[in-house]
């Protein structure tokens, strides 16, 4: 029996917002976690231009949605129509998560950090942010998303590398507006080696090392072992960054978790159940 077919006419419905959106996993995810608790419900894919994103938004509550995700390139807009930010998607500037309230106003959060997080301590359970120095890679969304997840986890510093300074700078601009001006250290390109020196934590937020895409350019030389590697993208599952890690014997931790742990709060909020992330759910997403 399939999702669709077991719900009925008071099931609670969420879906993804996004344009494109026949990629989504999202879909599967929160499918496998539906069957799994036995609820009458359904999550659905949204296909959704950005033009007509508010619109589709402002939607929700009369089209009886108990809320949705929201995923590129819409979080932005998505960030500028809700009714209600939490202080996540504020400091983030972008919203992947919208719950319709009791009194139909728009809320709207963020939870890539907390699936961030919540995927490196499942996968090095020994993992602290406190531990030392962080090094992240990139300076996009899923960056900003890592870089404030750290710091309101305890990082001592975060050391921000991206190929084009300025894009790192206006990143940690941004951070510094919303009150996370410490602990972020803007390093050029050229000096990527020298970031890793004393380094408790690697992370690749770039789409280098992704199927289809040249390996992130990135000796380890200088990083030392006893740090964690993680890489966020999960197709291949162990990217050649991860594979290198592994090899001098860093201790890794894949992508597709913080896609799995992310979607946690979204599911708990709309159909009322903590779903749990496991190895037979990450089976599943993975073979869609």
């Amino acid at each position: 029996m399939t999702a669709v077919d077991s719900i009925s006419g008071k099931a609670k419905v969420a879906g993804v917002m996004g344009w494109p959106i026949g990629h989504s996993r999202s879909p599967r995810l929160h499918g496998f976690w539906l069957r799994q608790y036995g609820i009458d419900g359904a999550y659905v894919p949204l296909a959704v231009a950005p033009e007509r994103a508010e619109q589709a938004i402002r939607a929700l509550p009369a089209l009886g949605f108990r809320g949705c995700n929201v995923t590129v390139p819409l979080k932005e807009i998505a960030f500028r129509t809700v009714d209600r930010l939490d202080e996540t998607a504020w400091r983030m500037g972008a919203v992947n998560t919208i719950v319709v309230a009791a009194d139909g106003a728009l809320e709207g959060g963020n939870t890539d950090g907390f699936g961030f997080i919540e995927n490196l301590r499942a996968e090095q359970p020994g993992w602290t942010a406190e531990r030392g120095p962080a090094v992240v890679i990139g300076a996009g969304g899923a960056a900003r998303a890592v870089v404030v997840a750290l710091l309101d986890a305890g990082a001592p510093e975060v050391r921000l590398v991206n190929r084009t300074r300025a894009r790192a700078e206006d990143l940690a601009a941004d951070l510094a507006a919303v009150g996370l001006a410490g602990g972020v250290t803007v390093v050029d390109w050229v000096s990527r080696e020298t970031a890793l020196d004393g380094a408790a934590l690697l992370v690749n937020t770039t789409t280098q090392g992704m199927a289809g895409q040249p390996a992130l350019d990135l000796p380890l030389r200088a990083l030392p072992v006893p740090a964690v590697v993680n890489d966020i993208v999960y197709v291949p599952l162990e990217t050649p960054l991860l594979a290198e890690a592994r090899a001098r014997g860093n201790a890794v931790a894949g992508g597709v978790g913080m896609l799995l742990h992310q979607a946690r709060p979204g599911f708990k909020a709309w159909f009322g159940v903590e779903p749990q992330v496991t190895a037979e759910l990450t089976r599943f997403v993975l073979e869609g």
